[in-house]
């Protein structure tokens, strides 16, 4: 029967490559339309030119080296005119201009006025980490693109260090053991394998090589349970663990930062974070959360998320369902308790689809809505997030994780949220395109577009079968 069904799955793949060879129509649409075939590790190049840096890893600046070319027309207009080319790490001090259309407006009252940005804005630079909402890629390093074949198991359209350029700053990855490897593995390793943890952590080493006024965030899920040891291994292998980040435990609150309408009101009772610009002297640029792990004090920058974070639900099949009641962890009674007792709020906000009762995957045809910055909008970002905002008195999610962030895109709601015009990105649009006719053959795209994921799907479901169940 296991013969029978991998044939039947390799048939129902082959089909999915056939179709994605068949000339397609006019570029646009296409639930997978924006991925690209960027290469994903140091020293590559665009292949056309056309890519102003989100291609190469590390080659673009997320601190003020680049042109920013991010703009948005959604309800908010909050940034109204975003910074020009930036001929050096020099960054303005701008002010983002309010919005008449929601009561929620979020206005940066900070005057500072610091010569390079920090997070993509010099705003951000006095205010303390847990005082930030910092937008996050939900299992990054499973990417839909051609280096996949556009897999649907995918949650990303762009690779990790494409989208630190373009101003995210958390990172979420599962992680596998595969023969004794820490592995990156969506669900497991047969279904998607983005290669080993070490490897990835060296690509992002590198663009914060690149880009030393940023602070960077992981979130790794420890899907087998391993030793804190053997994550600080694949740390100490790539050189990253330099920029680890350790708390420093303390009995006093560390104080609210007043600089932005969407300041976190939670005191840390456990540890006193620091403003970004003390962690960016410092070096202490990279916080790791690993969800679980027993802290360890030779890896003392490798963190238990449940020590520090708590989340809300992840598992979510309909837009009626995002709500910003405590899910995780178990050990507290609900979202106040966990903002009073100094844990940072994690939103989760993305779709799945159910396949089986045990498998699903992320629901690309909704992300549009899903991933507004329209606070009008229910279900989509903006309007979860200020529901979340309203919910937790006043406090804003100081994470949140999202899937395909290029849609939205979903910056521009973290934007919103920290109140600054931001300075020093590359939009993922600007990647590389994979083929001279916009890469849609590759992406999946045109007249053949849908025929083609529903062949992807069909071999999905076989490999369900034959794995999973």
């Amino acid at each position: 029967m296991r013969s029978i069904t991998s044939s039947l799955l390799s048939v129902v793949l082959c089909l999915a490559a056939l179709a994605q060879a068949i000339p397609q129509g006019p570029s646009g649409g296409g639930g997978g339309g924006d991925s690209s075939g960027s290469t994903f590790g140091p020293g590559s190049s665009s292949q056309d030119g056309s890519d102003a840096g989100s291609g190469t890893d590390g080659s673009s600046s997320g601190g003020g080296d680049t042109t920013m070319a991010t703009t948005t027309s959604s309800s908010w207009d909050a940034a109204a005119t975003a910074a020009t080319t930036a001929s050096s790490a020099a960054a303005s001090s701008s002010s983002s201009s309010s919005s008449s259309s929601s009561s929620y407006v979020a206005v940066s009252s900070s005057t500072a006025n610091a010569s390079v940005a920090c997070n993509n804005s010099a705003d951000l630079c006095t205010r303390q980490y847990n005082n930030i909402t910092h937008m996050g890629a939900h299992d990054s390093a499973f990417v839909r693109d051609a280096s996949t074949d556009n897999s649907v198991a995918g949650n990303q359209y762009y690779n990790a260090t494409v989208a630190l350029s373009a101003g995210i700053r958390l990172l979420s990855a599962q992680v596998h053991n595969s023969n004794g490897t820490l592995e990156l593995c969506h669900t497991t390793c047969a279904l998607l394998d983005a290669g080993s943890l070490t490897s990835w952590l060296e690509k992002i080493k590198y663009w914060m090589d690149e880009n030393p006024n940023e602070v960077v965030t992981l979130l790794l899920v420890n899907s087998d349970d391993e030793d804190v040891d053997v994550f600080g291994e694949a740390f100490v292998a790539s050189n990253i663990s330099t920029y680890g980040y350790t708390p420093t435990t303390s009995t006093s609150s560390s104080s609210s930062s007043s600089s932005s309408s969407w300041s976190s009101s939670s005191s840390a009772t456990t540890n006193d974070w620091p403003t970004l610009q003390e962690m960016i002297s410092a070096d202490t640029r990279l916080v790791t959360f690993i969800a679980a792990i027993n802290a360890s004090t030779t890896y003392p920058y490798l963190l238990n998320e449940w020590d520090y974070v708590f989340e809300t639900a992840y598992e979510v099949t309909s837009s009626t369902e995002f709500n910003c009641t405590l899910d995780r962890p178990s050990t507290l009674s609900s979202a106040t308790a966990a903002i009073e007792a100094g844990y940072l709020p994690l939103m989760n906000h993305f779709l799945y689809i159910s396949i089986t009762a045990d498998a699903m995957l992320p629901n690309v045809d909704a992300i549009s809505v899903t991933n507004s910055d329209n606070t009008t909008q229910p279900g989509g970002l903006a309007y979860e997030a200020y529901e979340c905002y309203d919910e937790w008195s006043s406090t804003a999610p100081v994470f949140v994780l999202v899937d395909f962030y290029s849609k939205g895109p979903a910056i521009d709601t973290a934007d919103l949220m920290n109140g600054i015009t931001p300075t020093g990105r590359t939009t993922s649009a600007q990647s590389v395109s994979s083929s001279s006719d916009g890469g849609c053959r590759s992406r999946g795209c045109g007249n053949g577009a849908a025929w083609v994921r529903h062949a992807q799907l069909a071999a999905f479901s076989v490999f369900v079968l034959l794995v999973l169940v």
